[in-house]
This record gives C-alpha cells, structure tokens and sequence, in this order.
C-alpha cells in the first residue's frame, strides 16, 4: 500500500489518507497532508458499534448544536477514531449537517478498517466515516491499538493550542482512550448521562465505588464533567472556555 492515498467514497465524498508505522513519521506525515499551524484540537472518544439507539438519539443534538459549532468557529482539528459508528459517526455526519469546514482527522488500525473498495477485510472490521478530511492509517489488527495514536496525533498537532478530550458513552476501549489522555496531561470532558463507561467515570468523580479504572481516572485531577442535559449555552461555553485558554 501506498504511504498517501486519496479516498473516494460512495457519495462523492473524498479524504486524504496516510499509512505510518513509527510514531517519529508523524510530524512529517501530517504536515505533508497539510495539517499545519497550531490549532485548538478538539479530541472525541467514546462509544462505537456498541451505543444504545436510545443513548444515540440523546447524545446526538450535543454534536449537531454544540460539538460542531464549536470547532468550526475555533478553527479546530478534531481528531478521533475514523470509523463509521458512534461517536465518530455522528461527528462526521454533524460536520456535514452544519456545513462546517474544519478539518476532521480519523486516527484508525489499518488492520481493522475497511478502505472503499476494499473486498478483503478482517473479522468485525469497520468502514471509514466518509464526512472525515482525513485518515491516519496505524499499525494494528486489534480495536484499541489506534489509542495511543489519536494521543500523538493530537498533540502534534495542537503544537502548544490548548486541548481537550471529550468523553461521550463509550465501552472497554474508552477506559484505555480516558488513560492516554490523562498520561498526556490533556483534560478529559466526561459527559454525564451519555451512557456506559461515561457514566462509571462520574460515579467515580462523585466519590462512588463503580469501577478500579475509573476510580484511578477519576484520581488523576484530569477529569472534569458536564451533564448532557444541560443548556445548550452552558455546554458551548464550558467547552469552549477550555479551548481559547
């Protein structure tokens, strides 16, 4: 496989692709996709295959009416997984629905992705989120393994902007995301009321004896909350404010 590829998907939809086996590749790699400058970098993680329809259609107004907007009139990279499910679905889809043009960077195992027009493809691999601007292809045949990627990726390009991580439901994998993050010194957003892992993490900050993990988490001093429900206003500003500081 070529190291950059250019992807076009079945709605006309294209991406620019890169293929690294070395973190130290990434500098060069992603400058040459053209992500260049120090920008606020918004990181999502979360729930994939696994989200609820119930959680799904609560969670999804909070990328429609916030999480997109916000990026777009900070100028933002927002990196997460790439693929098309969950969380990183409907920031795909919300950067589409807003018309919004702030480039959207999905960091995924390329043993586990399926290209368009790929016709071999591994047990339980996923399609690429086509409304993403771009990919980072990493080593890997196991979910999890682009972990430690997104981290990296997200913080060469932040190249000193500030940073936060935004936790929305989420499974297994989400627990390993929160701990890159917090290993990295980024703030991580738990959502409160999106489900699953999102959810053991705010028992923890509340003092609840949930989940060893999340306690630990919940320990660093890198974890903050906002409940779902709350105002559309309060939500834009929270986040915000930790981007433009």
């Amino acid at each position: 496989m070529e190291k950059f590829l250019s992807l076009s998907f079945d709605q006309g939809q294209t991406a620019t692709a890169a293929r690294v086996s070395e973190s130290t590749e990434l500098s060069n790699v992603l400058e040459q996709m053209g992500l260049i400058g120090s920008r606020p970098i918004l990181v999502i993680v979360g729930g994939a295959s696994q989200i609820s329809a119930a959680d799904f259609g609560r969670i999804q107004s909070l990328f429609v009416e916030v999480l997109a907007p916000i990026a777009e009139s900070l100028g933002a990279y927002v990196v997460d997984g790439g693929t098309d499910a969950g969380v990183m679905q409907l920031i795909g889809n919300a950067r589409q629905q807003t018309k919004s043009t702030f480039p959207l960077i999905g960091v995924a195992p390329i043993g586990k992705v399926i290209l368009p027009n790929q016709t071999e493809v591994a047990d339980d691999a996923a399609p690429l989120e086509p409304h993403h601007t771009h990919f980072v292809l990493v080593p890997g045949n196991n979910w999890g393994d682009e972990s430690p990627w997104i981290v990296k990726v997200a913080t060469i390009l932040a190249g000193g902007a500030p940073s936060v991580t935004v936790l929305i439901n989420g499974g297994e994998i989400t627990f390993l995301d929160a701990a890159n993050s917090v290993v990295a010194g980024r703030l991580v957003m738990v959502i409160a009321g999106s489900g699953r892992t999102a959810d053991k993490l705010v028992s923890a900050l509340h003092g609840e004896a949930t989940d060893e993990r999340a306690e630990k988490l919940a320990a660093s001093g890198k974890l903050q909350t906002i409940d779902l429900e709350a105002e559309v206003e309060e939500l834009t500003q929270t986040i915000k404010h930790l981007l433009s500081t």
